[in-house]
């Protein structure tokens, strides 16, 4: 019988430590806290095979499900601290700040894209995020999507 994959949401208390540990494991990897995996493993005190065994069916729930990613085209004047001021409002959101891409300024303005994550927490805030508009400088906002 094939076992069909489905998606389960479990309190990590009642799970065995392996779990978490290779979370943790993705973790410092991921944020390069250590320099190869068996040290990782070493550190969290699992094993490298049960890292393999888990890995690609363990996530973390923020991981997957509480963040939403949004791309905003903009269009800016030419003008110094436009583009600064637009970065700190986002910022001001609790936004994380994937990417941002300016062409060059023609004719007094610069269009602008910005890739941005944003948490459940502030997943609300994307209302807010038409305010930018607001900001001296900013000349056209377009939310292109947010998934």
């Amino acid at each position: 019988m094939d076992k069909k994959s489905q998606l389960i949401v479990v309190d990590s208390q009642i799970l065995p430590d392996v779990f978490e540990k290779v979370l943790q494991v993705k973790k410092l990897l991921a944020c390069k806290e250590e320099k190869s995996l068996a040290s990782a493993c070493k550190r969290t005190g699992i094993s490298r095979s049960a890292y393999y065994k888990y890995k690609d069916g363990v996530f973390s729930y923020d991981e997957i499900f509480s963040r939403k990613i949004v791309s905003l085209r903009l269009l800016l004047s030419d003008s110094p601290g436009v583009l600064s001021r637009v970065l700190i409002f986002l910022h001001g959101l609790s936004a994380n700040i994937l990417t941002v891409s300016q062409s060059v300024p023609v004719d007094g303005s610069a269009p602008v894209d910005i890739s941005l994550r944003l948490t459940d927490d502030c997943y609300g805030e994307i209302s807010a995020l038409s305010s930018i508009a607001e900001l001296d400088g900013v000349i056209e906002v377009r939310i292109i999507s947010a998934e």
